[in-house]
């Protein structure tokens, strides 16, 4: 088994371009500047940008915000035999299993959501999760999403924050954190790079991303959102928003898939059926919380545009959908604040 954070899971990130402005002229009379360093962490790509007037203490800050990030990834790595997610799984139906805040932390926020999406979001999908694998082009023959079906159902994960112990309740089941870590870890950063004095930055992990203050030149930091149907360049951006405290979560079917019989299969599982969600092609969701905007896109996403703009609305989050169509949708939050730049 691989001990790196494999991107498998119920819900890989899209990638989310950001814009920034890294060069300042040397006739800017600004001291501060932007600061930015990456590293592969999660089986992913992540970069830490922050606004600083010095550079050794910039560094300082960076370095701390990624070894927590390699922390979480330590404790909840679905893909790593050696974490406290797959001590869980190894346990289910058998016995509790005593873990760290963090893990249990990141479990009750993932149960938070999967009520609230009823089910539509669900970590426990990992049975699921393991029957695909889109990098060969596999999937699975019916009689084996029926066996493992029943496997898949977060109401049966027990915690206890006294004891600071999980369980799950049926033997077979599996807990898949993919749809919910990369926005944890990024808050998480963001946390460390605060601590350390920083008062602006941005953390992406992935499609990940969390923004907070201004930049050098006083402006918001600005994200782009990706075309999920784009024809040129892979690139090509749909629509740009501003973020200043803020995180953004983009999920879509165009990362991670494969064609069969003119049909897409991608990495996007709807935990009722065990095959992938044809209701949208992509969605984007803003909220405060990068582990909030992480997993309620994914169940939003599973929910399609009708249910989904409901729930955001009822959520207070923000949000941009684009359906099986390609028709956009928008959260009344974002009038006047996000730039469509093109049809999807």
């Amino acid at each position: 088994m691989r001990e790196k954070f494999k991107v498998k899971s119920s819900k890989f990130k899209v990638l989310v371009f950001i814009f920034l402005l890294f060069t300042v002229s040397a006739c800017t009379p600004q001291k501060e500047k932007i600061y930015r360093k990456s590293k592969i962490l999660m089986d992913t790509l992540i970069t830490i940008s922050v606004v600083s007037d010095s550079k050794n203490e910039s560094e300082m800050a960076i370095d701390s915000a990624f070894d927590e990030i390699h922390k979480i990834e330590k404790l909840i790595n679905f893909w790593s035999d050696d974490s406290e997610i797959a001590a869980i799984s190894k346990n289910a139906g058998v016995s509790e299993v005593k873990v760290s805040p963090v893990t249990l932390d990141i479990i009750e926020k993932a149960i938070f959501v999967s009520e609230k999406t009823n089910g539509a979001f669900d970590a426990t999908i990992g049975p699921l999760v393991r029957l695909w694998d889109f990098n060969k082009k596999i999937m699975p023959d019916d009689r084996a999403i029926k066996e493992k079906i029943h496997l898949v159902d977060y109401k049966v994960m027990v915690i206890d924050k006294e004891r600071s112990t999980a369980f799950l309740k049926r033997k077979g089941m599996s807990f898949d954190t993919g749809g919910i870590a990369k926005g944890y870890a990024a808050d998480r950063a963001v946390d460390v790079l605060k601590k350390y004095g920083i008062t602006s930055g941005l953390v992406s992990v992935a499609g990940d991303i969390k923004a907070f203050g201004l930049k050098s030149d006083g402006k918001p930091w600005k994200v782009g959102i990706r075309n999920p149907r784009a024809k040129g360049e892979k690139d090509e951006i749909m629509a740009t928003i501003e973020l200043k405290d803020m995180a953004i979560s983009t999920s879509g079917d165009y990362e991670r898939y494969f064609i069969l019989n003119d049909k897409r299969y991608h990495h996007l599982l709807d935990p009722k059926t065990g095959y992938p969600a044809d209701t949208c092609q992509s969605v984007s969701v803003i909220a405060k919380d990068g582990v909030f905007t992480d997993a309620f896109s994914t169940g939003v996403f599973i929910l399609g545009h009708e249910k989904g703009m409901k729930l955001l609305e009822e959520m207070g989050f923000d949000g941009i959908i684009v359906n099986r169509d390609g028709k956009i949708y928008t959260t009344r939050g974002l009038r006047g604040k996000i730039e469509i730049k093109r049809d999807a």
